[in-house]
């Protein structure tokens, strides 16, 4: 499911197109479609990741105002205690905004901002994204060999 502010950021900072999605997807849902499986928690999922969240999304969920698909689906995934993870790309924050991400990671939910590591020392943008998606998978216990996780060892970059 791609918000409509979703798919205007996906089509402005990837060479993705919405058809690029559904056509890689195995279901797709309209954020309008408030009858759609996973707005129940009798369908059952392995959790919901939000990437990326705005800080309306953020607060919508926060708050329990399922008013489209995205916020119901973190509210049964919240209600079913299963693992939501937010990836919240504002910067800087204000006080709402970590007052509403406080409530939210009091609830359980990962909140996973989308910051980049230099441990791994990364080649490319490429190479932060996978990190970054590492993580989000890390999250629900999927393993990706996509991304360096860290070995305790000190290194300088380039060497």
């Amino acid at each position: 499911m791609v918000s409509k502010w979703g798919q205007q950021t996906l089509e402005h900072e990837t060479a993705l197109r919405l058809d690029d999605l559904r056509a890689r997807a195995s279901h797709l849902y309209s954020p309008g479609d408030m009858a759609a499986a996973i707005s129940s928690g009798s369908f059952r999922t392995m959790g919901m990741v939000i990437a990326p969240c705005s800080m309306h999304s953020l607060a919508a969920i926060s708050l329990g105002m399922g008013e489209n698909l995205v916020h119901r689906a973190a509210d049964v995934v919240l209600k079913e205690r299963l693992p939501l993870v937010l990836v919240p790309r504002e910067t800087p924050l204000n006080d709402i905004h970590l007052e509403n991400m406080l409530r939210l990671s009091r609830m359980g939910v990962r909140i996973l901002p989308p910051n980049p590591a230099f441990y791994n020392h990364p080649e490319s943008i490429a190479d932060v994204v996978d990190h970054i998606v590492a993580r989000i998978l890390d999250q629900f216990g999927v393993q990706a060999d996509i991304s360096k996780p860290w070995d305790g060892v000190m290194r300088r970059a380039g060497a």
